[in-house]
């Protein structure tokens, strides 16, 4: 069940950068009023709102924007309306790509991201080209001295929970979506405080990269996609070997 991975700390630490600069809350601000819209404000009633509310909480996001985003969601508060969209494409070395869009300008959205495609090395592909290399699933990062395998799969393994990658301090729970408000309790009936999660499109097989020019072309496609204002997350085929990981921390 267990396994360990230098890629997925540096994505946590991109992670925790994003945070800082204010990024997250606005992505997790735009699927609560998503979730809002789509079935009412009422949490208990509402699964995808259940899950935005508790991926806002993991992110320490302020109870202020989560209530005005979900005002705005109900209509008590003027706001934007976003759709969903998933633009499909491929990346150096042909990995992947899906990114995942709540949009209020299609035709800006399409824009921005055929440029971050054509501009970093890819191509944008039509819908359906790699969707089927991926499956939903829930995502949990927890970081410290919880980031323990042992301890973790104690808490985690009876609320679904199908695996973990340990590195150093931070470990990548995944378990299937409808698992993610068992994962949730169990964490926080244990006292194990998270500091990512929400729900994921995984890829089904990876494309390891060993190569340390390829890995830098892949990151930066990747990091000009989810830099995009419309964009919520990018998901990938592919995963970068420790050694690699290792040459990338350095830099």
């Amino acid at each position: 069940m267990a396994g360990h991975s230098k890629w997925a700390n540096i994505k946590h630490k991109k992670a925790a950068s994003d945070k800082k600069k204010g990024k997250v809350f606005s992505k997790l601000a735009k699927e609560i009023m998503v979730a809002v819209r789509e079935s009412g404000p009422d949490p208990s009633a509402n699964p995808r709102l259940r899950t935005a509310l508790a991926a806002a909480k993991n992110a320490n996001m302020p109870n202020v924007n989560i209530d005005r985003a979900v005002k705005k969601g109900s209509g008590d508060l003027d706001g934007a309306n976003f759709e969903e969209i998933f633009y499909e494409g491929y990346g150096p070395e042909g990995i992947a790509v899906l990114a995942e869009c709540l949009t209020d300008n299609r035709n800006r959205s399409s824009s921005e991201v055929r440029t971050a495609f054509d501009r970093n090395n890819g191509s944008m592909a039509d819908a359906g080209a790699v969707t089927w290399m991926f499956h939903r699933k829930s995502r949990f990062v927890v970081t410290g001295e919880n980031a323990d395998e042992e301890k973790l799969m104690e808490i985690v393994i009876d609320a679904g929970a199908e695996n973990i990658d340990v590195d150093e301090d931070v470990a990548e729970i995944v378990a299937p979506p409808e698992a993610f408000e068992d994962v949730t309790r169990a964490l926080e009936e244990a006292g194990i405080e998270v500091s990512e999660s929400g729900i994921i499109y995984h890829p089904e097989n990876v494309v390891e990269i060993s190569d340390l020019a390829v890995a830098q072309r892949i990151i930066r496609l990747v990091d000009a996609l989810d830099d995009l204002d419309d964009v919520q997350a990018v998901h990938s085929n592919f995963e970068i070997s420790d050694e690699i990981a290792d040459q990338l921390e350095d830099e």
